[in-house]
């Protein structure tokens, strides 16, 4: 079936939007390495980024700055003007209680209004503080991430919303630290307390410099023990700079968003806080997230509130699409003033690219455009972006002003550098980490593969083409590309596939395990109860007979033993956040995926099993 950007036929309008124009500078060397920077100078930036609470609180003090719903289900909000009196008072508090960068302040819970300003507090008064991942507190069995970063950390405050519901992880909270927490105190401080005279905490403002630390942010630790990336008041500001060069038009409209996007991931901590602060915007704290069930919350909130930009990682997108299907009204509101689609942190199905381009046209007369980009924790994390129109959900555009970035050849792809203000000085206390992070030249070492769209016209952009980490080599030396792989077996395997992890490492073939969309295969079993489950879903004949039809199609399409996949098992069971098989972004881990079910893929490659599905190897 040919997706709808292939078949269109007349002439379309796209929402008028301002953004940068695509532009770059590729200096090649002799050696093949190349260095790209954008031909624009970054533009003066705050030194902090409470510079820009402040100045908010004086230009419209009576905008909302956040908002969020409360226990009743009504929408909860404070200003900028109110915001600057509570960081104030909370930051004067925060001043007596001896923290500092060796004792910052630790936040055990997730987004929410005393969370937002317990940090701006901090930031203000120039004390690191550390987001941690909720689920290192209510779902790991043995907490053994979260007693680690404390180890790391010393911690001089440690902060949840909930004292009840935080009692496990409070109880592992190292002699001596303040608890500090919203409701259900327990002997702990109550967050209304934390108020002093505001003067001290102006003073302490002043002091605060671009190279004093605003927070530490930790990695998934999806492969061994998460590390404390250090992020500075310059990257903060300097990132915001970037993005405002590509986002110009939230200079003309401070931007409104609906967001649910975890404050301990730089995407929901730095990138979208700090572009709503930057520009004056207005942030409604979503509830919900792109998992089932949850994600009614989200739905909830967009038939409320029209966000003028919209971001989600792919499997929001995907977890959303059956109700904007089937909700005219739903479509309708979210669309109304709608200027930008974003997505980020992992790869986006092409179809489900497609499907959201066309939908967005059909409810509106226009297009609008699907945008995104690229980078890390350790770039703070905007380092590429693509402001135009599409037709590869994996363009992830170019980089911005202010950042040098060295491409190095690597098996027809490049290996991506980096150099700029936004780039972490390193990992907190993690000396060997932070060394072999960069190159002998300074730059900080991505991790990713890309390539040019376009090389004869760089300013096409460029392609995400995976993890390098991911690619491996078969049993014959031939390397496989993990990234275009799984992106190309999705999107050949549409609708029925959620996502899937490749295997093959040191074996003669490549395998694949396999996510199914379960609404989707369930179509393929109508004999099948309503409430039947995963199990008898991925092993009716129907289903089975569908993917063994996609699995010999893909093999045909192969160019070689890189790219055939001749034998695939489908998963009924979700990957485990616990164990480190997925991040509450919603993104696999391909690594842990194989480690945690190496029986699975032991079986893969065994004798002939009932569970896998295989085609001719020859």
């Amino acid at each position: 079936m040919a997706s709808p950007q292939t078949v269109r036929t007349e002439a379309r309008r796209m929402r008028p939007v301002r953004l940068c124009a695509p532009e770059v500078l590729v200096d090649r060397r002799a050696d093949g390495t190349l260095h790209l920077k954008s031909s624009r100078m970054l533009p003066d930036y705050p030194e902090r980024l409470t510079d820009r609470l402040v100045h908010w609180a004086r230009e419209a003090p009576d905008r909302v700055f956040m908002a969020e719903r409360d226990a009743a289900g009504s929408w909860r909000t404070i200003t900028y003007r109110e915001t600057l009196e509570q960081v104030r008072r909370i930051g004067a508090a925060l001043l007596t209680c001896n923290l500092s960068a060796e004792r910052p302040i630790a936040i055990l819970s997730g987004n929410d209004l005393e969370h937002a300003l317990l940090g701006l507090a901090a930031n203000y008064v120039g004390i690191p503080y550390a987001p941690i991942s909720p689920a290192y507190s209510l779902i790991s069995s043995d907490l053994g991430k979260l007693k680690h970063i404390f180890g790391l950390l010393t911690p001089g405050l440690v902060f949840a919303c909930d004292g009840a519901q935080y009692a496990r992880a409070i109880a592992v909270v190292p002699p001596g630290v303040e608890i500090v927490v919203t409701r259900n105190s327990k002997g702990a401080t109550l967050f209304s307390s934390l108020d002093a005279a505001r003067q001290t905490a102006d003073a302490a403002h002043a002091a605060v410099t671009p190279d004093t630390i605003a927070k530490f942010l930790f990695t998934s630790g999806s492969t061994g023990m998460p590390k404390g990336v250090i992020n500075t008041q310059r990257m903060w500001c300097s990132n915001q700079a970037m993005i405002a060069t590509a986002l110009q038009f939230f200079v003309d409209e401070p931007p409104v968003i609906v967001d649910w996007a975890p404050w301990h991931h730089t995407a929901g901590g730095n990138h979208d806080v700090g572009l709503v602060l930057h520009n004056g915007g207005t942030m409604y704290i979503d509830g919900g997230k792109p998992l089932p069930g949850a994600i009614d919350e989200t739905v909830r909130n967009l038939r409320e509130i029209a966000p003028t930009w919209y971001f989600t990682v792919p499997k929001g997108y995907e977890a959303l699409l059956p109700f904007f299907r089937a909700d005219a009204a739903l479509r309708e509101n979210f669309f109304s003033r709608l200027k930008v689609l974003w997505f980020a942190g992992a790869g986006l199905a092409q179809h489900v690219f497609d499907e959201w381009k066309e939908m967005a046209h059909r409810t509106c007369g226009e297009d609008i455009l699907f945008l995104t980009g690229l980078g890390s924790t350790e770039t703070a994390p905007y380092a590429f972006g693509r402001m135009w129109d599409a037709q590869k959900a994996t363009n992830i555009g170019l980089p911005p002003p202010g950042l040098d970035v060295k491409l190095v050849p690597l098996d027809g792809k490049y290996e991506a550098r980096l150099k700029g203000p936004n780039i972490t000085p390193g990992y907190w206390r993690e000396p060997k980490l932070t060394a072999d992070a960069y190159d002998a030249d300074g730059y900080y070492k991505l991790g990713d593969a890309l390539r040019f769209d376009d090389p004869a016209s760089p300013e096409k952009g460029l392609l995400f083409e995976g993890r390098i980490a991911e690619d491996f080599k078969l049993a014959t030396g031939t390397w496989v590309g993990v990234g275009p792989l799984r992106v190309a077996f999705i999107a050949h395997c549409a609708p029925y596939v959620k996502d899937v992890v490749i295997a093959g490492a040191d074996r003669d073939v490549i395998a694949v395990l396999i996510f199914p969309d379960l609404d989707a295969c369930r179509r393929l079993a109508p004999d099948l109860a309503k409430d039947a489950i995963a199990a008898d879903i991925v092993t009716h004949e129907g289903v089975r007979r569908e993917f063994r039809s996609r699995l010999d199609g893909f093999a045909k399409q192969a160019t070689g033993s890189s790219n055939r996949i001749v034998r695939a098992v489908l998963l009924d069971t979700p990957p485990s956040l616990d164990v480190g098989e997925a991040t509450d972004k919603g993104s696999i881990n391909q690594r842990m995926v194989l480690k945690a079910r190496a029986a699975l893929v032991d079986e893969l490659y065994g004798a002939p099993s009932a569970r896998v599905i295989a085609i001719d190897e020859r």
